[in-house]
């Protein structure tokens, strides 16, 4: 068995692919270092045109065995998550070999909300040799700057909503449930649950249409953060162009998250898009979370 330890800058990096366009960058920003790159796919969510530009191998989501198996063939030790699945139901699942012998530990690991899964299925890779590493150490120009992004500034109000949003963050952390929630006039609108952001951001807008949102347009704020403790290696709070589409379809005045710990896909878009929809995109710095 590989120890961890051995893991360096000089082996090929695996990543392990879901959807979106970050899987790009992050593979772009490492191959620019001079670092070799070899892409496992995730049959549904990795997008063909990556896996195409790199030694690659497709695989399903419970094929363990299989993944260990490519990273090994490489020489990989060290391996990156990076890209949006949605949580399969566990008997969705469809195991190889490898997920078999350490079955009865994944259905633990499903008894909990995302962080806790994310963190079992972590510690079992790494037992096999690995190292798992965050997208965001190898690439950071992937993660959210402090400060405005973009002509919008929030206003007094904005900052008010941010902060109770920040605070909300915090107070429902130990219960692993969401990564985001949106807030106007000092009021709790939506909490991200399993349905996500964008369809989150999609129920604001049904509910401002029917008249149960009273704040009017151009109030409100969606704020993101990483949960307290997080394993930031893992699941990131993102936003991309989409979800500035989002913002403003629900009409709501910009988006909060914290600097240094969200992903940004896109970011010459998603500035171009808030600038056109009039929204703003500020960083807010980790120690302004509790207020």
């Amino acid at each position: 068995m590989t120890s961890i330890e051995t893991a360096n800058d000089e082996t090929p990096l695996a990543i392990v692919c879901g959807a979106g366009t970050l899987p790009f960058t992050v593979a772009e920003t490492v191959e620019r270092s001079g670092r070799r790159v070899v892409i496992y796919a995730l049959r549904g969510w990795a997008d063909p045109k990556l896996a195409a530009r790199y030694p690659h191998q497709w695989g399903g989501l419970g094929q363990f065995g299989r993944l260990c198996r490519f990273a090994r063939e490489h020489g990989c030790h060290d391996v990156v998550f990076i890209g949006g699945v949605v949580r399969p139901s566990l008997w969705r699942v469809l195991p190889d070999w490898g997920s078999i012998r350490v079955l009865p530990r994944i259905i633990a690991a499903y008894r909990g909300g995302d962080d806790h899964l994310l963190k079992s299925l972590g510690a079992i890779f790494e037992e096999q040799g690995f190292r798992l590493v965050g997208a965001h150490e190898i690439a950071p120009e992937i993660l959210v700057t402090e400060g405005v992004l973009g002509a919008v500034q929030p206003a007094d109000c904005d900052r008010g909503d941010i902060a109770r949003g920040l605070a909300l963050l915090d107070a429902i952390s130990p219960f692993d449930v969401g990564q985001a929630a949106v807030v106007a006039g000092n009021h709790v609108l939506a909490v991200e649950g399993a349905e996500g952001t964008d369809a989150m951001l999609a129920r604001i807008a049904e509910l401002r249409k029917i008249g149960r949102i009273p704040a009017s347009r151009g109030t409100g704020v969606l704020v993101k953060a990483p949960k307290a403790g997080q394993d930031r290696r893992f699941d990131l709070p993102s936003i991309g162009p989409q979800t500035i589409a989002g913002i403003a379809n629900a009409g709501l005045a910009g988006v909060a998250v914290v600097a240094g710990g969200t992903v940004i896909a896109e970011p010459d878009a998603i500035v171009m898009a808030a600038n056109r929809a009039k929204v703003f995109i500020v960083g807010i710095p980790e120690s302004g979370r509790k207020q």
